[in-house]
Parts: C-alpha cells; sequence; structure tokens
C-alpha cells in the first residue's frame, strides 16, 4: 500500500531526503509548494499513518457518529451495535455518492440518496433495490461493503484510525512522547467535548501550520497585537525562559514553556488539595497538576506546559484545553478543526469560562489564530514564486548547542531556552515518512531519537 507509483517520477528517496538538511537546518521551500509532494503525502503520510478521529464523548452509544477525514478521504465515525468504533470511507461502493451528509448524528444505518444501497453501521451491505429483478440476483453484496479503516484503536478515549494494516498498534506508533501529549488532556481527570467543532479554511501549506506550534520566539512579535488588546498577557503565555522539548519516534514532538526540574521535585511533595490551593495564586490562570498526571505523561512529560504535535497534525494546545487538526486541502490550503476540551460534568460556569477562552484565543475567531494565519498564508504564497521556492527557510535556532537527555521512564527531552529543536525533529519525521515505500521500511529506516548534542 502507498507506494507512490503514480505521483512525479523525481521524488525519489534520495531527493525527498535532500530537501531537509538536519545538520544545518536548512529547509527546501518546495515542500509547501509541490504537487507531486502533496500528493505523495496523501499515500505515505496520511493513508499510512495514524489519524485522530473522534473522541468517546462525541460518540457514546450506538449510532453516534461523526464525519471526518483522513487527509482528502471522508470518513463516517460510528459506534457500532456492539460498541465497536467502526471507520467507513463516506462513498457509496454504487456510484461513489457520499452517503453521509450530516457532520455529526445518529443512524440505523446509512442509506444513499442516489439509489438507495443501504449500509448497516459495521459498513456491510445489507440492501439494494432492485437486486432481484435489475440485478437478477447476481449481485454479491457481501463483496461490496463501505471500505473499512484497516485499523482502528484508541488511547485514553481518542480514537485513531489508519487505512493500512501494517501499521503498528497505536500504543507503540504513540511511543513515550505521543502518550504524554494525549495525557496531558486527561491530566485533570475525564474530559468531553464540547460540540460544535470550529472549522475555517486557510491559504497556507498544513506543515507550515504544524510546524508553528514548536514556535515560541514569534510570540512576542507576531501577537503584539492580541498582547496590547489586554486579553492575554505575553509574558506569562512564555514563562520564564525554560523551554522543555521532548522528541518522540515517527515526528511525534512537545515543545514549550517547562517547569525547572527542581521546582517540580518540590511540588512532588504536595498532595492535591495543596496544588489546587496553590494554583489560585499563579499567574496566568495555570493549573498545577494532580499527582495522578504522572502516571498519565511520565515524569518528564508532567513538567511540560508546551504544545504536543501527534505526527502528523494534531496539535494539543492550552494543556488539553483545545486540540486541532490540520487538515490538508492542497498545497495551498488547510482546513483547521478545533476542538474544545472540558472536564466531563464542570460546572455550568467553569465550563462556559473555559469555552470563552478556547474560543477567543485559537480558532477563526481566536486573536492569537488571526495573527497565525497571516503569516502561514504569506509564508505559503513565498514559496509559490519561481524565485522564492529557490531561497528555503532557515530553522538554525540552538542548532548544535544543546543536548538530549534520557529520562529513566525512556523520555528523550532537551531543557533549553526558546529554540527550533521541534521544527527540525517534525521535518525529520517528515521525509523519513516520504522516502519509505512501506511500513517496513519505515520502521527500519526511520531516525533514531537523537542522543547527546543536538
Amino acid at each position: 500500500m502507498a507506494d507512490g507509483s503514480h505521483v512525479h517520477p523525481t521524488w525519489t528517496p534520495e531527493a525527498i531526503r535532500a530537501l531537509f538538511d538536519p545538520a544545518t537546518g536548512r529547509l527546501d521551500r518546495r515542500v509547501h509548494a509541490d504537487e507531486a509532494l502533496y500528493q505523495l503525502e496523501l499515500e505515505r503520510i496520511f493513508a499510512r499513518g495514524w489519524n485522530f478521529m473522534a473522541h468517546d464523548s462525541q460518540i457514546p452509544e450506538p449510532g453516534d457518529y461523526v464525519i471526518s477525514y483522513i487527509g482528502e478521504d471522508q470518513v463516517i465515525v460510528v459506534r457500532g451495535e456492539n460498541g465497536a468504533v467502526n471507520v467507513l470511507v463516506n462513498s457509496c461502493r454504487h456510484r461513489g455518492n457520499a452517503l453521509c451528509r450530516a457532520e455529526q448524528g445518529r443512524a440505523k444505518s446509512f442509506v444513499c440518496s442516489y439509489h438507495g444501497w443501504n449500509y448497516g453501521l459495521d459498513g456491510a451491505l445489507i440492501g439494494v433495490p432492485g437486486q432481484r429483478t435489475y440485478y437478477h440476483g447476481a449481485l454479491d453484496r457481501s463483496t461490496l461493503g463501505l471500505h473499512r479503516a484497516a485499523r482502528v484503536e484508541h488511547y485514553l478515549g481518542f480514537w485513531f484510525a489508519s487505512m493500512d494494516p501494517d501499521a503498528p498498534s497505536l500504543h507503540d506508533f504513540l511511543g513515550e512522547t505521543g502518550r504524554s501529549g494525549i495525557g496531558m488532556i486527561c491530566a485533570y481527570g475525564e474530559v468531553e467535548v464540547v460540540d460544535g467543532i470550529q472549522k475555517n479554511i486557510i491559504d497556507c501549506n498544513w506543515k507550515i501550520a504544524v510546524d508553528n506550534l514548536f514556535d515560541w520566539y514569534h510570540v512576542m512579535y507576531s501577537h503584539a497585537s492580541a498582547g496590547s488588546s489586554g486579553f492575554v498577557n505575553l509574558a506569562e503565555i512564555l514563562h520564564p525562559d525554560n523551554q522543555l522539548v521532548m522528541l518522540g519516534e515517527y515526528g511525534h514532538a512537545i515543545s514549550g514553556p517547562g517547569i525547572p526540574a527542581a521546582m517540580q521535585a518540590q511540588l512532588d511533595l504536595l498532595d492535591d488539595d495543596q496544588r489546587a490551593e496553590m494554583s489560585k495564586s499563579m499567574q496566568g490562570g495555570m493549573r498545577l497538576r494532580p499527582r495522578a498526571a504522572k502516571d498519565l505523561m511520565g515524569p518528564v512529560g508532567v513538567r511540560s506546559m508546551g504544545h504536543p504535535n501527534i505526527f502528523p497534525n494534531l496539535w494539543v494546545t492550552i494543556s488539553g484545553l483545545q486540540v486541532c487538526l490540520r487538515i490538508p486541502r492542497g498545497p495551498f490550503k488547510t482546513e483547521l478543526w478545533w476542538y474544545t476540551i472540558v472536564p466531563k460534568g464542570a460546572p455550568p460556569a467553569l465550563r462556559k469560562g473555559m469555552i470563552r477562552t478556547a474560543s477567543h484565543l485559537f480558532g477563526p475567531a481566536g486573536l492569537l489564530e488571526q495573527d497565525d494565519g497571516e503569516n502561514w498564508s504569506q509564508s505559503t504564497r513565498a514559496a509559490r514564486g519561481v524565485v522564492g521556492k529557490g531561497l528555503g527557510q532557515t530553522l538554525q535556532m540552538g542548532l548544535g548547542r544543546d543536548e538530549v537527555k534520557t529520562s529513566a521512564g525512556g523520555e528523550h527531552y532537551i531543557e533549553t531556552q526558546i529554540n527550533e529543536h521541534g521544527q527540525r525533529w517534525f521535518y525529520r519525521g517528515w521525509t523519513d515518512w516520504m522516502a519509505a515505500g512501506s511500513w517496513a521500511e519505515l520502521k527500519a529506516s526511520h531516525a533514531a531519537v537523537p542522543q547527546g548534542a543536538v
């Protein structure tokens, strides 16, 4: 699967790896503008990888469904009659029509509006008008069910799917860094997704929208207007300049402010009541995580106040208040889906306040998102020009000046100041995925998490 055989022949593994040089930090701008590379991404990254689909709270009962995407393939994520979650390509096997037009709902089956073919919640074709007369009883329904994702698994109630049967388990794919990133969302207890996913399209390449989440260099400059409005305090967002970077296999990373180890050691002495009391005096509304969070995030991950990215395109932000998917819509457009996540059963006032904070920071109406979108759009536009695409990008911040450490639990991390380690690791992972023709090759050839100086 996903061998890229129909993609432009010039993109050999060697040519792909030459697009990013981890030793110098130079990135070829064609990664943000080339149509053939984009088509290869759909095959080798999205169709092959694990894609976030939904949270348990969105599909609690049999028949509950939401619409999502794997690359540009629209899928139905539905809770089956047996409680299992099925991920089905939203395309009738007769003429390709979309079966499900609503973004979410509850159904007993899915009926095509074109000719009435009817599919069960597991994707099986259960009814065809005129099967005995028009088809003379010769139609083999058993071979014409909806295409199902090859693997569907969840971690902490977050469901992922892969179209490739050779993909590793979700647990192994996430690794310590990916599991820590999802653990950040659940660090304070059970959660639920607020109804109403905010969606908007920005004229940018999806990878620019991803690599920005690791970028704490831009905050004081890009978001100066948000700071001057009084809605956010940029100095509190940045915290003291203690940056904690975690690197994981297959391109996962976390980057941003981190609690120093000595301070965490003092926090570990406090019980949950003491942590809650201490949080009342913390700047920026920061909440200290309860003791149980260390089990979910690991001894290093629990110190992170930064941004995880689950490769390829799932961003966890504001310590899990929101997650965002960057869904590709061609080389020059990205659709952003913003999920707001609140404590399960939260009091109405708390729930309302958390939703207000999320909506005003990120998403279509977010003060920070509007600043970011302008930058992403202009950076993508520059990659389209004959001269501009040849100039490259420079990702050199912190290069060769920091050290990767390994915790007793196997977490790989860097303690430093503002840097571009996360961006470099993301593009290093991207070239690994793009150059490998199969999961077997990717497992064997992807870059190991570095040790020592980086």
